[in-house]
């Protein structure tokens, strides 16, 4: 028991030091919320797109990762678009609140093929936290040093910039976070200062002879520049539509970190539903490492808002649908 102890608050330290400016990217994206990926998607789609997404990692174990989010996108102009994401993060004593600023442009490539390409940068404010007045001591747990009176706080200042390719019911993203080093902050032991990753997100829309169903295989892929870990999301969504235009729709994720294909970290099922423009989703991811018989996985649930539709009549705003090509 002291063992499994030791390894949870081992992985608890390590996560709370890769978390700064880094909160993990779970299946919020799948939830029809593909501006979580990457601000080239500001205005893409309804002219107001509104989502909010309730995360609670290892639900089972004390002080677990838990995770609000809001995100808001819009066009300003045929062409352009703007997005803002708050967000506030709780990892045992650690606390993380911050916010994006994102704007995107889009361009048509060519009308007749159906081609496009966005680019789209953000702002990002990030404050990190360590909440000393959750301290406790106990069996095992030192005295706190009465020395550590103030505040651990620091706030940081980034970017991320990315490109996004669509052609007909085909698309590929490629976004960059956090171009800047985070400067020290003052806090004893060691920091990353190098947040810098890459991400990927790629897929197709497929639909059936009658148009009313789509099928949407897509891969994430997460690589951090500065020990090279890397991670992929293999998921795959199908959409029912009806002639209203409301859907429903069910898919499943699996990931894995890459040098570890037939070990996934979590798999899972999810669905959503779309009834007069109110949107709910749900996902369920199943741990699958060490931690499995200690918690019962991680929930996840989106409630969302779409609105003003058909504002611009550029088709480089339209999403990637086969039903909006036909």
């Amino acid at each position: 028991m002291k063992n499994i102890i030791r390894y949870i608050l081992l992985l608890a330290i390590a996560f709370s030091y890769g978390q700064e400016l880094n909160l993990p990217v779970f299946t919020q994206y799948l939830a029809d919320n593909d501006f979580v990926i990457s601000p080239t998607y500001a205005g893409i789609g309804d002219n107001f797109k509104l989502r909010a997404n309730g995360l609670t990692q290892w639900v089972g174990i004390k002080n677990a990762p838990d995770n609000q989010s809001l995100y808001a996108d819009f066009r300003i102009s045929n062409r352009s678009g703007v997005g803002v994401s708050l967000y506030n993060d709780r990892n045992g004593n650690t606390r993380q609140k911050g916010m994006k600023f994102s704007f995107a442009h889009h361009l048509i490539l060519d009308y007749k093929s159906k081609n496009y390409l966005s680019f789209g940068i953000s702002y990002n404010v990030n404050s990190f936290r360590i909440a000393i007045e959750d301290f406790e001591t106990g069996e095992g747990i030192p005295i706190n040093d009465p020395s550590i009176t103030d505040d651990r706080s620091v706030t940081n200042h980034n970017f991320d910039a990315g490109v996004l390719f669509r052609y007909k019911i085909f698309y590929f993203s490629f976004n960059a976070n956090n171009l800047l080093e985070k400067k020290d902050d003052g806090f004893l032991g060691p920091e990353p200062s190098k947040l810098l990753n890459y991400q990927v997100y790629t897929g197709l829309v497929l639909s059936s002879k009658d148009k009313y169903v789509e099928f949407e295989p897509s891969i994430f892929y997460q690589l951090f520049n500065s020990d090279k870990r890397s991670s992929t999301d293999l998921n795959f969504k199908v959409r029912t539509f009806n002639k209203d235009g409301d859907y429903y729709w069910i898919g499943a994720s699996y990931r894995f970190l890459n040098d570890q294909f037939l070990k996934p970290l979590n798999i899972g099922p999810m669905a959503g539903i779309m009834k007069n423009r109110l949107y709910l989703a749900y996902s369920y991811q199943l741990t699958m490492n060490d931690l499995s018989g200690y918690n019962s996985g991680t929930h996840m649930v989106t409630i969302g808002l779409d609105f003003l539709q058909g504002i611009s009549d550029c088709p480089c705003t339209q999403g990637t649908s086969w039903r909006k090509y036909n």
